[in-house]
């Protein structure tokens, strides 16, 4: 979710900049089901263009209409959406409004803690009744240092909603050929961050793949991603060669994504594994765990957008700690509780 974070941020400092203002709507809290969990967040700016979404279409009118008193008068309040006997989720919805305004310590403090990779904390504060409370608001939180989102003074009488959030997670593609082009589009539309890494002989730029962040060229061997790579990552090999695929694994072996897949039949992943292991007598199990191969789901996938989408599955699948159960099947809730 800090990817849709990182967007609302983004369009609410862009709007400012044409001089918009604009309306943080964040879900804090729920009885029943719905749609998406509290700490899903919307954006709404003065020309009612909405950023994001709160459900899957059926509540944003209704946010829209409400969001309109915050613009005339700049005070945060509650509004609840009972779906009930209009959605089928059983579920009412408590939704905080409160108007964006950020200083320069927030931006500051917030796009660094994005570059540098670091988790972060958000704080809302609310009333679990629909109307116009003091205190209400939400603020950032980084290493116990607060930095509101909105004008508002903390009150003792208010309910919190406290969300961890972790780095942008990201998808480093090893491999430049026509699925990996298609394996980044889907990626992207995920909302991961999306590295490209291309050999040095390939004619290839980040004009080639739709959604990348970044693109490297360079060898296995000059590949230093020790630093780089962490536990909001998963990486893909995908160059088609098996010298390729085994070089860049060598280079991997001091990382700690969360997830590493490779392209291919169960023979070349063993194959390559064994002589991985030659190369790297001490490696972990641990590590050996990460790698999956043939990479993605069992989805009967046969174009290259299938297997992407397969892919991306799985890791997702591997990042939530889910098997890839048919819903229909599953027992219990369909969202983890927080």
């Amino acid at each position: 979710m800090t990817h849709e974070f990182k967007k609302i941020i983004e369009q609410a400092l862009l709007a400012k900049s044409k001089g918009l203002k604009s309306v943080l709507a964040s879900v804090v809290d729920l009885d029943g089901s719905s749609y998406r969990s509290p700490g899903v967040r919307m954006l709404i700016l003065e020309n009612d263009t909405m950023i994001g979404a709160v459900s899957g279409g059926c509540v944003e009118k209704e946010v829209l209409l409400q969001a309109q008193s915050v613009f005339e008068n700049g005070q945060s309040k509650m509004m609840t959406y009972d779906g009930r006997y209009r959605l089928g989720c059983e579920g009412v919805l408590y939704i905080l409004l409160e108007e964006v305004n950020l200083n320069e310590s927030f931006k500051e403090v917030f796009f660094k803690c994005l570059k540098d990779r670091k988790s972060f904390r958000l704080l809302s504060e609310y009333r679990k009744e629909k109307g116009v409370f003091e205190g209400l608001g939400s603020r950032l939180n980084v290493n116990k240092n607060y930095f509101p989102i909105s004008k508002h003074n903390s009150k003792s009488n208010l309910l919190e909603f406290h969300q961890a959030m972790s780095p942008c997670f990201r998808l480093v593609i090893i491999g430049a050929e026509h699925d990996a082009v298609q394996l980044c589009r889907y990626a992207a539309l995920t909302g991961w961050e999306v590295t490209i890494v291309a050999g040095v002989s390939e004619q290839k730029s980040i004009n080639n793949f739709e959604g990348a962040t970044t693109f490297i060229t360079i060898t296995p061997e000059d590949f230093d991603v020790s630093s780089s790579i962490d536990k909001q990552t998963a990486v893909v090999l995908m160059t088609h060669n098996f010298a390729y695929d085994l070089r860049y694994l060598v280079a991997l072996k001091d990382t700690n994504p969360n997830y590493i897949g490779l392209l291919g039949p169960k023979k070349r992943r063993e194959d390559i594994l064994t002589q991985f292991i030659e190369y790297c007598p001490d490696i972990s199990d641990e590590f050996l765990d990460r790698i999956y191969g043939p990479a993605g789901l069992d989805i009967g996938s046969e174009t290259p957008q299938e297997i992407a989408i397969s892919i991306v599955s799985e890791i997702l699948a591997v990042t939530r700690s889910r098997n890839g159960t048919t819903l229909s099947k599953k027992v219990g809730r369909i969202h983890s509780a927080k």
